[in-house]
């Protein structure tokens, strides 16, 4: 079922489904339309809030673009779970997503019943960004038997070069494979997901006036949490999962073996697992 709100004079749209505590989900981008982020399978076990980030889909877009700053999506969040009525949600963010959970979880932690910190990161910067771009420049010799792969890195600087929504949009299908740990193994099931995506060219380019850092906030953080991320993933693999797993008391990591940024999609039932067990240990022990 969709919704519509209307937070600061500006639209947002939020989609439910399922049944059980509810979960609040930010997906990542920023500028990614949500449909990627869909989980039927947690809809078995959570009522899922699907949010359309604010400049993306139906939902309304800022008057000024400097205030695409992981703060507006935080504050765009709180706005949803205002709307709820819920006492505490669970937070579900992925990549850009996470970075919003986390800033979210730790200016309200008396809203949150448990976050999930999926293919994300406490710290970006420099060397963030560098060890993604070195991954990238070396996924052709990871996959040295799919000859795809090796189209990759110039596909990316395409996309990092695009100037309007459609030459994004076109980019991010043509990178879409960097995502997975081995796109082609999975090619007929995620081509059509491929073939819709679309996305929005986010103004500010996801930067902020300082990169994003949470790591010495997050040594007192006492939500719940439980992080997930996939081996292969370009953005650090598990090196920043790890990090953040170490920075949080009482996290738990669950690592997915053959999964690069998208294990909900590479590795469904371990995902559903990780989470649904996750969920139902932190909800009885707020009751």
């Amino acid at each position: 079922m969709t919704h519509e709100i209307t937070i600061d004079g500006v639209r947002q749209v939020f989609h439910v489904a399922g049944s059980g505590p509810v979960c609040v989900v930010h997906s990542g981008g920023p500028g990614i339309a949500w449909e990627y982020l869909r989980l039927p399978a947690l809809e078995e076990h959570l009522t899922m809030v699907y949010l359309e980030p604010i400049g993306t889909g139906s939902s309304g877009r800022l008057d000024d673009p400097r205030d695409y700053r992981i703060g507006t999506y935080a504050r765009f969040l709180h706005g949803v779970v205002e709307h709820l009525g819920e006492p505490a949600v669970f937070l579900l963010g992925h990549s850009h997503g996470g970075f919003v959970v986390q800033r979210y979880a730790l200016d309200h932690p008396g809203r949150v019943a448990g976050a999930i910190l999926y293919s994300t990161s406490p710290v970006t910067g420099e060397e963030f960004w560098g060890d993604a771009m070195a991954r990238i420049a070396a996924f052709p010799q990871r996959l040295p038997h799919r000859p795809e792969a090796g189209e990759i890195p110039a596909a990316f600087q395409r996309a990092l070069s695009a100037q309007d929504d459609e030459a994004y949009t076109t980019s991010l299908r043509e990178i879409l494979p960097a995502y997975f740990a081995d796109y082609w193994t999975h090619e007929r099931d995620l081509d059509p997901m491929r073939a819709a995506l679309t996305a929005w060219i986010d103004p500010m380019r996801g930067e902020e006036p300082a990169p994003f850092d949470v790591r010495e906030e997050l040594r007192s953080l006492a939500v719940p949490t439980l992080i997930v991320s996939g081996v292969h993933d370009f953005f650090g693999g598990t090196r920043w999962a790890r990090l953040a797993h170490e920075l949080i008391p009482g996290s738990r990591l669950a690592v997915l073996e053959e999964s690069g940024h998208m294990g909900h999609l590479e590795q469904p039932e371990e995902f559903t697992r990780v989470v649904a067990e996750f969920v139902p240990i932190r909800a009885r022990g707020n009751s």
